[in-house]
């Protein structure tokens, strides 16, 4: 695909606090990428990727996470260590660099591997949102799961999967075969958390909870109940551990939201998945592509 040259558009919104900050429209490897200043803060903008919301960053302050299953990634962060500790984290799909920089603004001098295909996408947040140039963060422009091969075992307090390709994840992020590189990543108190959308009847939400559970002892879910009913379209994030999880905080955590969330664990848990067997790299495939008016 002829890579389109870089161009700024004029914010039609209107009272946008910058006196006049532009969109920047811009092909990438994965599609046409949209940076779109947020109106009601400062220096906030939302990554889009082909339309599809990708990311929202706020310069001003990393520490703020507007979308919802971002601000539910945001508290297993919170929650992989002690408030303030450094920690090492694998984060597989890099997008607006969001999650890194709120870890490096919660918790100084952390470690962080960013494993992020888009090459050409890396290059335009870097450029356009400059990361901390104290943060420890190195990005890989690699597939995730070749990014994953190179990370040592034990290495990760926590890996964050959260991969895109438009707006469904590729297969071969799906399978047991590739949460078992994870396990081999993640240390013996750590955790791994994925982003995962799905909608009615749920098919690629429970798939990915029996393939987990394969892989992980201890599981729980946090989604919007609309969601977990099969009602609408949505995110989930689904957390995994050899250790037990810490459920009531998180529970609580999700409970606050804005937008309130419920986390599942245990025997609800397991009796969502309606009888899904593991999902393994022979029969993978991509999440469901959302719905036309999820993004309107």
């Amino acid at each position: 695909m002829a890579r389109a040259k870089n161009k700024r558009v004029d914010d039609k919104r209107g009272g946008d606090r910058r006196g006049g900050a532009s969109a920047v429209v811009e092909s990438v490897d994965g599609g046409l990428a949209e940076l779109m200043p947020d109106r009601d803060r400062g220096r906030a903008w939302t990554l889009l990727i082909d339309g599809a919301p990708q990311s929202h960053v706020d310069l001003d302050d990393p520490s703020y996470l507007s979308f919802e299953y971002q601000r539910r990634l945001g508290h297993v962060i919170d929650l992989v260590a002690p408030p303030g500790k450094p920690v090492q984290v694998v984060h597989l799909g890099g997008g607006a660099f969001t999650l890194a920089r709120y870890v490096a603004a919660t918790r100084p001098r952390s470690t962080q591997q960013v494993v992020e295909r888009d090459a050409a996408l890396v290059q335009l947040v870097r450029r356009e949102l400059p990361l901390d140039p104290n943060a420890r963060i190195r990005v890989r422009s690699v597939d995730a799961r070749e990014g994953l091969a190179k990370v040592p075992d034990g290495w990760a307090d926590l890996v964050i999967a959260d991969v895109f390709s438009g707006a469904r994840t590729p297969a071969h992020l799906t399978s047991g075969e590739f949460l078992t590189d994870v396990r081999r990543v993640v240390n013996a108190g750590g955790l791994y958390a994925a982003n995962l959308a799905d909608g009615p009847p749920l098919a690629h939400l429970r798939g990915q909870i029996a393939t987990a559970a394969g892989v992980f002892p201890e599981l729980a879910l946090i989604a919007d109940p609309t969601v977990l009913r099969g009602k609408r379209f949505g995110n989930a994030v689904l957390i995994a551990s050899a250790l037990p999880l810490p459920v009531p905080e998180l529970t609580r955590r999700a409970a606050s939201d804005p937008h309130p969330a419920r986390v599942e664990h245990g025997k609800a848990l397991r009796d969502l998945t309606g009888g899904a067997t593991p999902v393994t790299d022979a029969a993978a495939v991509a999440s469901p592509a959302p719905p036309p008016s999820v993004f309107r």
